[in-house]
This record gives C-alpha cells, structure tokens and sequence, in this order.
C-alpha cells in the first residue's frame, strides 16, 4: 500500500482579510476623522454660538454709542468711546429701581411657589395613589401642547374681576402651574429605585418625610434645572404683565422698556433702550451662568439605564 499523502495547507485568500481593513476605524488625527470632526462638530457649534452671541454683542456694543452712531448709513461696529451716559440716563428718565424690585418680587415669589407646586404635584402622581391619575397627567401633558396666549383673555377678565389689576399678585397668580417642572420632575421620580422608599416606610416616614427628606436630596440637579427655567421664563415675561399693568408702580422690567423707548420721538432713543436691555438681562445672566451646570445633570438624569 502506499503511503498516505501529506496534507495540502492553502493559504486563506488575500480577498478575506481586506473587509477587516476596511472597517478598522481611522486615526484620532487623520485627515479623513479631521474634516469629518470639524465639518459635524465645530462648524455647527460655531454658527449656534455665532446666531446667539451676536445679537447679545451688538446690543452690548450699541448700549455705548451715541446716536449718530447707531442711526447712520455707514455701519459702525464699534463705538468711538465707551461712554456710560445711555446707562444714566435710562436709570433715570424711568424709575428703574421700582421696576427692577417689581421684578424680583415677582421672579422670586412666582419662582418659588411654581418649583414647591411642581415637586408635590409630580411626587403624588408618582408615589401617591388615588383615582384617575393617569387621566390627570394627560391633562399636563396636553397643557405643554397649548400656547399661553390662549389664556391670556380669561386670565384678563378673572384677575381684573377680583381687583388685580395693577398689583404684583395680580401678574403672579396666573401663571404658579407649571406643565414642564411636573412633567420633568415626574419622569426623574420615576427612575428613583423603590427600595429608598420601602426602608423608610418601614421605618414610619410618611409621606412628607419621604418627600424632603429622602426624594428632593438625591433629586437636586432636576429640581434646580426646573428653578432655572422657571426663573428664566419669569424673569422675561413680558405679555402678561404688559396686559394687566399699565401704572409705573407695577410695572417689572421688561415692560418698563417700553417707556424708554416712548421717551424719545426719534433715533435718539436706541442707545438708551439698549442700555436698558443690557441691565435687563445681566441679572438673569449671572443666575444662568451659576447654575448651566444643574441643566445637563437635570435633564439627562435617569435617561441611562443599565
């Protein structure tokens, strides 16, 4: 018999091991994974920066410059000095220190009374049982789905029947619900584990035990996102108080602009409405700046889960 022939090894074909290659990801600093970093990440993230911080600059910017810098055929961009007059001059023409302690009343008190109505409400429609709660956070979420303005007449005629008008209560009461701090807070309620709150029912917490003392500790980044933009959206309304006020004394500072700009019949007036927006809005900026980080936190909290 003869012997058995040795085993023939073929070599796998070239062809195989190319799709590997293919699929390999390219280098950190590449020119391909370049372009396609500064194409999909830098480009966009400049022009939204671009779309929001110009308007802001070239308010700043105006708020120093004189007249016939701003009405003028040839465009300045910067002013030839920067001088505070327009700053003086809108603290003075208006009373800017009625306005600006209106607001504050109002944004303090309106802000506080919506976040503490929004953790009750979004903690008895998570940890609460009683009938149609379901039906309830329907009616929330279609409450988000409706403009504001929608109510702005009942609104009107309720708050003027009950002697409101031209009072701080009078621009607060209207608006102390809000939709999205008990939507938000709820859905972060739900990603809570129920253990926490099985020990401590145990133990003979009841429910506003658990509530401060357990549930808002380890929910402070959605709580604070939620103060956030409720400060914010107080802070600037503008359409309510306009309606319901028309008295100096009441006024808050968004609709006390107006009157700068009412003060002067022509181009004069610009610089110094400018230099009340800028005092305007620095405020809420300061506040926003201390707490952008809560917002991140606050809105992805809970959305990982594992």
């Amino acid at each position: 018999m003869s012997a058995p022939s040795p085993a023939v090894v073929v070599d796998p074909p070239q062809e195989a091991a190319q799709p590997a290659a293919q699929h390999e990801r390219p280098r950190p600093f590449s020119s391909a994974n370049l372009l396609q970093t500064v194409a999909t990440g830098y480009i966009p993230l400049i022009i939204a920066t671009l779309v929001v911080f110009l308007p802001l600059l070239w308010m700043l910017l105006s708020s120093f410059k004189q007249p016939g810098e701003i009405v003028t055929m040839d465009l300045k961009i910067l002013p030839e000095s920067l001088n505070l007059e327009n700053y003086a001059t809108a603290m003075t023409t208006v009373p800017f220190a009625q306005f600006f302690a209106n607001s504050l009343i109002v944004t303090v008190v309106g802000s506080s009374i919506k976040v503490v109505l929004a953790i009750l409400t979004a903690y008895a429609l998570v940890f609460v049982r009683f009938p149609f709660k379901n039906v309830i956070f329907v009616l929330i979420l279609v409450a988000l789905m409706v403009p504001a303005q929608v109510s702005i007449l009942p609104n009107y005629i309720l708050i003027a029947g009950m002697g409101g008008k031209n009072t701080l209560w009078g621009i607060i009461l209207p608006g102390l619900g809000t939709a999205f701090g008990t939507f938000l807070l709820r859905q972060h309620f739900l990603t809570l584990p129920p253990s926490i709150l099985e020990a401590a029912e145990i133990d003979g917490a009841g429910h506003w035990r658990r509530l401060w003392q357990i549930i808002v500790p380890v929910s402070v980044p959605s709580i604070a996102t939620v103060a956030l933009v409720t400060v914010v959206s107080e802070w600037n309304d503008y359409i309510w108080p306009l309606i319901i006020t028309d008295r100096p004394e009441t006024m808050t500072l968004p609709v006390g602009l107006t009157l700068l700009q009412n003060s002067e019949g022509n181009g004069a007036g610009w610089g110094i409405l400018m230099a009340g927006a800028v005092l305007v809005i620095v405020p809420i900026l300061l506040v926003f700046a201390a707490l952008q980080r809560y917002i991140v936190a606050g809105l992805t909290q809970g959305s990982v889960t594992g």
